[in-house]
């Protein structure tokens, strides 16, 4: 091992002991941290600041202090509680994995990377994760902070994801067999702080005198990244049906697939050839609906796979039910497990059944469109949701967390 992979740990365990960021799921430097907060905080970590992450940490914690309690939790009071977090397939996970180690493992984590991974939603990183901070295991510890650490550290100029494995190896030579669990946390530290994406403070990190992008003046430069591939782009309709008394419809979403089991207002599928602003189709469910929707704005929305453009409609009605769909009081939409894109969709619902609402007291809309209907979507019956309530970026490969924009209506 190279002299200077020796002194590397040293060096940020240091600086780390008197500069490391003070997080709720983080022990004193030197202390084992408990499982089960190192595996919550990683998993709402993934593509999720620190700021956005710190209040839902503390409301599960609260809810259910345990891997215990949160096994035993309804996976509907999970949902709501994860709401706004984004990447909804963590929540269902989340409950699968407590569910596994309270069943197979007597309520307990796998001390080590080969046990936790066999566990729902617990990947290489997070196993890692968990096996060197909670469990003081020498474990490579490679999220997109490191990456960026070790890209520079070691002048990689080769473009990721092809640099991975090196980048990993780099890790690998620099971890000391002893306080892991604290490298790594003050790599992430040092990724997040000082060795940032843009403008590092070289100035101020420990490393310096052992980077060789700073010799080679490459630091602004590292990592180099391939170039992204085009987003596809889809469309769709989605409407909000709405009666005097202040209530709106929703349906459960199917519990598999995109935001499964989440609340939603309803909508047409979501395709990529689609003219959702001229000529839309009602969705299952709302056929029989008479009378003219009136659009209202638009929803854009970056998920994983593909950009998202929602044409909102709205009308009222006196008609009291729709199969599959329930109705909720506006007020009391905080409490559903709507996804982020519902809860910009439901902005455009506040104020629709007030008497003095725009809507309400618009006598000739323009423009009106009449909704022809749509046939050949297959009948979805979908089962009554239960109604129980209950910056630093930490980069894990995955695509970048989209955001979500509404636009009203002229």
């Amino acid at each position: 091992m190279p002299d200077r992979d020796l002194e590397v740990g040293p060096a940020l365990l240091d600086w780390y002991d008197r500069h490391r960021r003070v997080l709720p799921w983080r022990s004193a430097p030197g202390a084992a941290s408990d499982p089960y907060a190192v595996w919550l905080s990683e998993i709402m970590l993934q593509q999720t600041t620190v700021a956005a992450v710190k209040p839902y940490f503390a409301a599960f914690l609260a809810a259910w202090p345990t891997v215990r309690d949160l096994a035993a939790a309804p996976l509907d009071d999970i949902l709501k509680a994860w709401a706004g977090l984004g990447y909804y397939s963590r929540a269902r996970n989340l409950h699968a994995c407590a569910r596994a180690i309270v069943d197979q493992h007597g309520g307990r984590f796998p001390p080590d990377e080969v046990g936790l991974r066999s566990l729902p939603g617990i990947g290489p990183y997070t196993a890692a994760a968990i096996a060197a901070i909670a469990f003081g295991q020498r474990a490579v510890v490679v999220d997109g902070n490191v990456e960026r650490v070790m890209a520079r550290l070691c002048a990689v100029e080769e473009p990721l994801p092809a640099a991975r494995p090196r980048l990993h190896a780099a890790m690998n030579r620099v971890t000391p067999q002893s306080r892991t669990g604290d490298f790594a946390q003050a790599v992430m530290d040092l990724g997040a702080t000082i060795c940032t994406p843009r403008s590092p403070a070289c100035v101020l990190c420990p490393l310096i005198a052992l980077c060789d992008a700073r010799r080679l003046g490459l630091q602004a430069d590292l990592p180099r990244k391939s170039k992204k591939a085009k987003v596809p782009q889809r469309g769709g309709a989605v409407f909000i049906v709405h009666r005097s008394d202040g209530c709106v419809l929703v349906r459960q979403r199917p519990p598999e697939g995109l935001f499964g089991g989440m609340t939603e207002f309803p909508s047409t599928p979501w395709t990529e050839q689609h003219d959702a602003e001229h000529s839309p189709t009602r969705p299952v469910g709302l056929e029989k609906l008479e009378g003219p929707f009136v659009p209202v704005g638009t929803v854009e929305h970056g998920l994983t796979h593909f950009h998202l453009t929602l044409h909102v409609y709205a009308i009222r009605t006196d008609r009291q039910s729709f199969e599959g769909c329930r109705w909720i009081a506006v007020d009391a939409l905080a409490g559903e497990a709507l996804p982020t894109l519902m809860r910009k969709v439901a902005r455009f619902a506040q104020g629709l059944n007030s008497e003095t609402s725009t809507l309400a007291n618009t006598p000739e809309p323009e423009p009106q469109i009449t909704l022809p209907v749509q046939s050949d979507c297959p009948k979805i019956n979908l089962p009554h949701p239960k109604s129980q309530a209950p910056n630093e970026f930490r980069t894990r490969h995955m695509p970048q967390r989209g955001r979500s924009r509404t636009t009203p209506s002229a």
